[in-house]
């Protein structure tokens, strides 16, 4: 991805529609200052959530620009991405005059392209480097090894999926995570201490100035608290600056909640990010085609789509989003879930005025009623349908899937032949 050039259209409008609505300023949370909406730039790349049609068009800078004029001054990308970087460095550099470097934060991965992962400490060095040339700056505020789950040591229950709740109240359960909070942490394996191997790499980088905070992001919750304690633990690393868990705060899946004690105390962790508040597309109106859920819990949420609908003319995207963000103001201010900040995809300008609305809508107090009814009636399609909280394989195996769904008595339905 490294030689794809990003050519920006001509001509691009600046009208009523690019300027921000007047209203409440975005807020800042947490000890690193983070914007309570972080601009997910998965959507910056044909290869993902868009298509080439719309990478060519006046959306992507015009999208941009406004996150950037509302305050959303923190953008989530990856060499995974596809062409993000490369179109984000493009963007950045046409908006330099209103928005120089010093304005926003940057925050981008390593360790994974496509399906190949090398946490090696020469390919970690290189692909922050490769990431600083395509976007075009001398240093990324944050770095996080992606999708831990894929190089770590394999401990975990089979099925190790379901449930992340009894993870943390069984013992026996959490044992099979590595998760005895009795014993010291340690290293089950080679893929955990390549991680350890390619954490020390990017530490190293940041004592350099090259990286600011470094971090680890993926989806199964059990391992991203158990890799955050061992690097806690291992006297000649430092604990882990950051931690990013995905469609983990969803009207589908809310575990996360629970984590957040374990992450804070255990992995000793200074900021921890949720992302995906529709679940990878699960909970929006155009579900990706490599989407992992089984296909009883895709059939619970479009039920739950022409249930809310009927209800609430927004849609079930709109709830699901204020679902995302409203959590931490639903709980007392000492909650640790005040301080986590949410990175959304965003493609259009109209997407990027909603968010601030909801989330203006949202931070009013006492005003969620009829938000809060129609959350309930989604999360109790997903519970009777018995899919909340319930979390699928990563790495995938539907094999297992279907052993855990089997377990609990029931079916679940076999994907379609190709």
């Amino acid at each position: 991805m490294s030689d794809f050039v990003y050519n920006i259209p001509d001509n691009i409008p600046d009208n009523s529609d690019d300027q921000p609505v007047p209203g409440r300023p975005l807020t800042s949370v947490g000890s690193m200052a983070v914007p309570e909406i972080v601009f997910g730039a998965a959507t910056l790349s044909a290869d993902v959530y868009n298509t080439g049609d719309w990478l060519e068009s006046d959306q992507p800078l015009r999208t941009l620009r406004l996150a950037l004029r509302y305050g959303i001054r923190f953008i989530d990308t990856s060499p995974h991405y596809g062409q993000s970087e490369s179109v984000l460095g493009a963007l950045l550099q046409r908006l330099s005059t209103e928005f120089p470097r010093s304005s926003y934060k940057l925050m981008s991965k390593c360790g994974r392209e496509g399906k190949e992962f090398d946490y090696s400490p020469e390919n970690v060095r290189a692909s922050v480097m490769r990431s600083l040339k395509r976007i075009g700056t001398s240093y990324l505020d944050f770095v996080l090894l992606h999708d831990i789950e894929f190089v770590a040591s394999p401990v975990w229950p089979i099925p190790y999926c379901g449930d992340f709740e009894r993870a943390l109240v069984d013992p026996r359960t959490r044992g099979e995570w590595g998760l005895d909070w009795e014993k010291p942490a340690r290293p089950w394996g080679k893929g955990d201490d390549t991680i350890l191997a390619a954490i020390n790499e990017l530490q190293k980088m940041k004592e350099e100035g090259l990286v600011r905070a470094v971090g680890i992001s993926g989806y199964p919750l059990p391992t991203l608290l158990r890799i955050g304690r061992l690097i806690a633990q291992t006297p000649y690393l430092r604990p882990l600056d950051c931690i990013l868990s995905y469609s983990h705060t969803t009207l589908q899946n809310n575990r996360l909640e629970m984590y957040l004690g374990p992450l804070l105390t255990h992995g000793q962790v200074r900021q921890i990010f949720t992302a995906s508040p529709l679940s990878m597309g699960l909970l929006g109106p155009n579900r990706p085609s490599w989407h992992p859920a089984p296909l009883d819990m895709v059939e619970a949420s479009r039920v739950a789509q022409t249930s809310i609908s009927a209800t609430f003319p927004e849609g079930l995207p709109n709830l699901a989003l204020g679902f995302c963000l409203r959590r931490p103001k639903s709980h007392a201010e000492t909650s640790p879930y005040n301080d986590v900040p949410t990175v959304v995809g965003l493609s259009t300008v109209n997407e990027v005025h909603e968010v601030m609305s909801i989330w203006r809508e949202v931070s009013i107090p006492g005003t969620n009623t009829m938000r809060k009814s129609k959350e309930d009636v989604a999360r109790s399609i997903f519970q009777a349908a018995g899919w909340v909280n319930w979390s699928w394989s990563s790495p995938p195996n539907a094999d297992f899937d279907r052993l855990a769904v089997d377990q609990l008595g029931r079916r679940l339905r076999a994907p379609p032949k190709q």
